[in-house]
């Protein structure tokens, strides 16, 4: 069994690799570079150094595996996200065409189900197409919305605020990374399914963001009161910072396109997670918005 895995440093790709290491399988990891990597599991894993951008190298890098977990590496702030999601995973996509990748687990998001009119999440739903034009065996696993998210404002946090493009009482799935990385490894060591498969991965509960400031008050030692911003404010900042007007749109995009979203699978035993947002925010993020506070 050879289990390739991309993005082997990030959120949910170094959990993946942890628990793959832990069921006495030596991964392979593609990553930019090893030295992200810690010396215990850098020694125990198939290191193949490169750019996810570069198709020859993605091509080579996984020509053989059994199966590929695919993370798109595309920033939000790329000129063209969309695009650029599209085209990285088209290597993978014609290793896949070309018999050299059995199977793919596909990090995709909540909303790619829209296919269209999400931001950036549409170029999830590019590369969910083009697997599934070839007939791929691939599990896109359609995720919530990240705990981790909530990291990209410390400061804001600090203060007591948390801002939101989301309508503020509207509930929807969040999930911790660590959680996804449990489905993938557990999808990526499993060798029976075959086939298109989606699979849901909703976290424990449904949160609005007015629920998560509550929740967040508690875990933070202070009061945090939700401030609902306009899309149009968020294009003003993201414009004045020098984002291109197509990096803009992809971003505005993703909470502008999936405000009314009912996930295309339900919550049930499957696709429900354990960790919550009060232990996730106890233990992770209140060191951070502690340290961020001075």
């Amino acid at each position: 069994m050879t289990i390739a895995v991309t993005t082997p440093t990030g959120q949910v790709g170094s959990r993946v690799v942890r628990l793959l290491l832990q069921a006495g399988v030596r991964p392979r990891v593609l990553v930019r570079d090893p030295a992200r990597l810690d010396d215990a599991t850098r020694e125990r894993v198939d290191v193949r150094q490169g750019d996810l951008t570069d198709a020859a190298y993605v091509r080579k890098a996984t020509a053989g595996a059994r199966t590929v977990f695919w993370v798109d590496p595309t920033p939000h702030t790329s000129e063209d996200p969309i695009e650029t999601s599209a085209r990285t995973a088209s290597a993978l996509v014609d290793a896949v065409r070309a018999g050299d990748v059995a199977r793919v687990v596909l990090l995709s998001s909540v909303g790619a189900e829209r296919r269209h009119g999400a931001g950036h999440v549409d170029g999830l739903a590019r590369i969910e197409e083009a697997l599934d034009a070839i007939g791929a065996d691939v599990l896109h696993l359609r995720c919530a919305y990240f705990f981790t998210n909530l990291m990209q404002d410390l400061d804001g946090l600090a203060r007591g605020v948390l801002t939101t493009t989301f309508e503020p009482d509207a509930p929807m799935p969040w999930v911790d990374p660590r959680d996804i990385g449990d489905v993938v490894a557990a999808r990526l060591l499993n060798e029976e399914w075959r086939g298109r498969t989606v699979q849901a991965v909703h976290g424990p509960e449904d949160l609005s963001f007015t629920r998560v400031a509550e929740v967040l008050t508690g875990a933070l030692g202070h009061r945090v009161r939700v401030e609902a911003v306009r899309d149009d404010d968020v294009r003003a900042a993201l414009r004045a910072a020098g984002l291109h007007p197509t990096a803009v749109e992809g971003i505005v995009g993703m909470a502008a396109g999936t405000r009314d979203l009912v996930p295309e699978q339900p919550r049930d035993v499957i696709t429900t997670t354990p960790t919550t947002l009060a232990a996730w925010a106890y233990s992770t993020l209140r060191p951070l918005v502690a340290a961020a506070s001075g």
